[in-house]
This record gives structure tokens, C-alpha cells and sequence, in this order.
């Protein structure tokens, strides 16, 4: 019985940005990112390694494997930014990340206070229109806020952008600004979440 032979050397990160031949930029032309995924796509394909050696075949599909987590990861943006700051050694996320923002602490109390009350009618079943109707509407806010970070994050992406070659202590102010927006887009996605739950 053979057992594939393990490496005990550790591998170096894979740049998603490298795999497709783009530059660390945040905006990205979609139909150009797709259209590379499929000509990559197809120079791993199965069919082209019948042939090949077993290390080949393996190593097709390890690189056809980071191929699709590459092109995932590139076509959201969110997840585009997150990947980004991570291999720029940036990503700081959780450090503030269960702090509400300031400017939002009333409104996540009240909320808090709503979602405690509805538990408690529907444990002891009471009536849950008139609560249910509060949740919709601060989630609507929410949901609100959570348009008005995104707008945020892309101003700062193209900042990040235009930056590209500047010098490192204005990318780093940027990088610690795209961190902060989406710390502050993770903390509300949750609280939206939470109140989705609690209203099915």
C-alpha cells in the first residue's frame, strides 16, 4: 500500500492577484477576472493530465483548487478587500470588532432591548405584531447603515487604488481605514443577521 508522499517544507502563501496577473488593485474589470478563470480553468482541466505522472495530477489539482478560491475571493469585493489587507499584514479583524460603533450604541441597545422582548413573548406567547414591526423597521435602518459602509469601503478602495504607488504611510492610513470599514460592516451584518433570525 502507497501512501502519497508528504511534504514537510512550508508553503508559501499563494497571491490570489498573482494567479490571474493582476496588480493588488481593488477594482477589478469582472468580465477580464472571468475570462482568465476560464482559460486557467481549462489549462488544469482533468482531461489534460490522463497522461501525466501522479505528482502532475496532483499538483493540477492543488493549483485548480486555489484557482477556484482565488476567483471566489477576487469577485466579491468584500472578500476582495479582507484578502487584500490579509497578505498586506493589515487585517486586524476582531481587535474592536464586538464594540458597537459609538455613533450607533443607543440604537444597538434599543435593538437589544426589542430582541430580549420578543424572546420573551414568544416564550410566554404573547402577541408579536407590534414587536416584530419595531425589529423590521430597525433592521431596515440597519440594512441602511450597512449601504452607507459599503459606499464608504469603496470610496476608500479607490483611494487605495490611486495610491498604489504612493508612499507606505499614506497606503497604510488607507489600509487601516478599509480595516476599520469593515469591522464596522461585520459588527452590523451581525446585528442584522441576528434580528432575521429572531423574525422567521
Amino acid at each position: 500500500m502507497s501512501t502519497a508522499p508528504t511534504s514537510t517544507t512550508p508553503t508559501k502563501a499563494v497571491d490570489y492577484f498573482a494567479i490571474f496577473g493582476l496588480p493588488r488593485k481593488l477594482w477589478i474589470e469582472m468580465n477580464e477576472l472571468e475570462q482568465k478563470f476560464l482559460q486557467l480553468s481549462w489549462k488544469l482541466h482533468p482531461d489534460n493530465f490522463v497522461n501525466a505522472t501522479e505528482t502532475e495530477r496532483e499538483l493540477s489539482l492543488k493549483r485548480s483548487s486555489e484557482l477556484n478560491d482565488a476567483y471566489r475571493t477576487l469577485r466579491d469585493p468584500v472578500g476582495r478587500v479582507e484578502y487584500l489587507l490579509g497578505i498586506e499584514g493589515a487585517r486586524k479583524e476582531g481587535e474592536h470588532k464586538q464594540l458597537a460603533p459609538p455613533e450607533l450604541l443607543e440604537e444597538v441597545f434599543e435593538l437589544n432591548e426589542s430582541l430580549d422582548e420578543l424572546r420573551e413573548a414568544k416564550a410566554s406567547g404573547n402577541d408579536l405584531a407590534a414587536l416584530k414591526s419595531r425589529l423590521e423597521f430597525a433592521e431596515k435602518g440597519f440594512q441602511e447603515k450597512l449601504g452607507e459602509v459599503d459606499t464608504q469601503l469603496r470610496a476608500a478602495a479607490d483611494e487605495w487604488d490611486a495610491a498604489l504607488q504612493g508612499d507606505s504611510a499614506t497606503r497604510k492610513k488607507i489600509m487601516a481605514r478599509l480595516n476599520d470599514l469593515l469591522n464596522r460592516r461585520s459588527y452590523i451584518r451581525n446585528l442584522v443577521t441576528n434580528v432575521e433570525k429572531e423574525l422567521l
